[in-house]
């Protein structure tokens, strides 16, 4: 019998651990801090893929494809920028290999040292932007609005499948615009467009809110977010959309001639997603059985079970089957008809359950002869003989309500973990105790920003963008122009 999840309130960290590997999500690579993502997980990642890239497409923008290698004089244009990656940039310094002296391996061959170092991408603001300059010169060239699916590498030392590793799958789109009010509506836009995937695709509740200066990308003007809480009451980054001012377009001199004639820089905005969704999908749904789904990003969102001894009884439930199955395709559901006989039926429901398939539905011969199927739905457990006439829309209403039910359930998990504090005894304590958003009044300066951090390991994860409340600091007492939310995060 398969080995048991560790329980989520005994170890949470080893529970997602084994979770991934048990599902057959990912799985650790020889590269030090690289991941394998496997069939599974990638058909998960690839369905988020094509409903976001639907979503860009429709918002008017086109996919292309920059290197991945970025000289490194191009980082060294924008200070900001280069400060804020440079302790995470893999740097590429040879171009050939040759045999060693014993004629059994390879070295690095010293006369290949490259003329200038080139980056292998954490990023591409700045190797994008070098191409916009060729593009643009009149404001008929605007607007430009790239997006690009891509790996890119950052150097962490400390990583976790999915949420932190040293290279990973994102998307990210650059755009440069002829105004700012265009730039500012296009990164509010594209931060819309992600807080609507998140809560109508991973049925993820999500908070839209503004960085402070010190957690704001490298290079911005301003950053946007959306956070998600995990069901350890940790915070998630999910997305960011980021108001680039003229910082890159000054760095690398790109201008555009207005309708007067008059050379202006233009203004831009990136804006991005990564595998780390699928991390945030986990931990936002799943339980000790294992993976949970929403039907929208389920690879499979049907699993049915035919219960049968010998040929005979398997083709008699297979001809009943056959319409369920088309109707059930042909209204776009995806159906995966498991008449393995190398493994039972237990098997495969502890199988199905532990990948997160939404519905499974099983019927045997008994059933066959009562006109009945058995239909189990992941997110409750819950199971009902359904009448066989109609089980297809069952099915479909069933995907519809799972769908609805993860984001009631996740949204009321979310706001009943939101706690407004006054005092910094009180922070302290709810942070250490019980977690989950703190809403609190801050002063705005980095220095109260970074003594709390210190002092408690959270951080400000947003302002969000709802009323100002105006009050004072619980930790210094002075002004604060309104609530931000802090939390411990991932």
């Amino acid at each position: 019998m398969a080995q048991k999840l560790t329980k989520r309130s005994e170890d949470y960290s080893s529970w997602y651990n084994e979770l991934v590997g048990k599902a057959d999500l990912a799985e650790h690579s020889d590269v030090r801090g690289c991941m394998v993502i496997k069939p599974y997980g990638f058909a998960i990642w690839e369905k988020m893929k094509e409903i976001l890239d639907a979503k860009f497409k429709e918002t008017g923008h086109s996919n292309a494809y920059f290197p991945i290698f970025i000289p490194k004089s191009y980082l060294s244009k924008e200070a900001a920028h280069v400060d804020g990656f440079a302790k995470e940039c893999a740097v590429v310094t040879h171009y050939r290999l040759k045999t060693n002296e014993t004629g059994d391996g390879v070295v690095v061959d010293p006369d290949a040292k490259l003329e200038e170092e080139l980056i292998v991408r954490p990023t591409s603001e700045t190797i994008i932007w070098n191409s916009f300059g060729k593009w643009i010169q009149s404001y008929r060239d605007l607007p430009i609005k790239i997006n690009q699916w891509a790996n890119v590498v950052r150097w962490e030392l400390r990583t976790r499948l999915f949420l932190r590793t040293a290279e990973f799958l994102w998307q990210e789109g650059h755009t440069a615009h002829a105004t700012k009010a265009e730039a500012i509506a296009e990164a509010e836009q594209m931060l819309d467009v992600y807080a609507d995937f998140a809560e109508n695709y991973m049925a993820m509740p999500v908070i839209k809110g503004l960085k402070t200066e010190s957690e704001r990308f490298a290079g911005a003007d301003e950053t946007y977010c959306i956070e998600a809480m995990m069901q350890d009451g940790k915070a998630l980054q999910a997305g960011t959309s980021h108001f680039l001012g003229q910082n890159f377009a000054k760095a690398f001199d790109v201008k555009f001639s207005d309708k007067e004639g008059k050379q202006e820089h233009v203004w831009a905005t990136s804006w991005g997603v990564s595998t780390r969704l699928m991390g945030a999908l986990i931990m936002t749904h799943s339980d000790d059985e294992g993976l949970v789904l929403p039907p929208a990003l389920a690879p499979i969102q049907v699993a049915i079970i035919p219960i049968y001894k010998g040929e005979e009884q398997l083709a008699e439930i297979t001809e009943k089957l056959t319409p369920v199955i088309e109707s059930l395709r042909k209204q776009g559901v995806s159906v995966k008809f498991d008449d393995d006989d190398n493994r039972r039926p237990g098997w495969k429901f502890a199988e199905y359950e532990t990948k997160g398939v939404p519905v499974r539905l099983a019927i045997g011969q008994r059933d066959l002869a009562n006109g009945k199927a058995e239909v189990a739905r992941r997110d409750t457990k819950e199971k009902n003989l359904v009448d066989f006439e109609g089980v297809d829309q069952y099915i479909v209403n069933l995907l519809n309500e799972i769908q609805e039910n993860l984001l009631n359930r996740s949204k009321t998990f979310r706001d009943e973990n939101i706690r407004e504090v006054n005092s910094y005894d009180e922070f302290k304590e709810v942070i250490e105790n019980k977690g989950g958003f703190v809403s609190a009044h801050w002063d705005g300066t980095m220095e109260t920003e970074e003594q709390i951090k210190n002092e408690t390991k959270a951080t400000i994860r947003c302002i969000p963008f709802t009323e100002k409340e105006e009050g004072v600091c619980m930790v210094t007492g002075k002004p604060s122009k309104g609530r931000v939310l802090f939390a411990k995060a991932y």
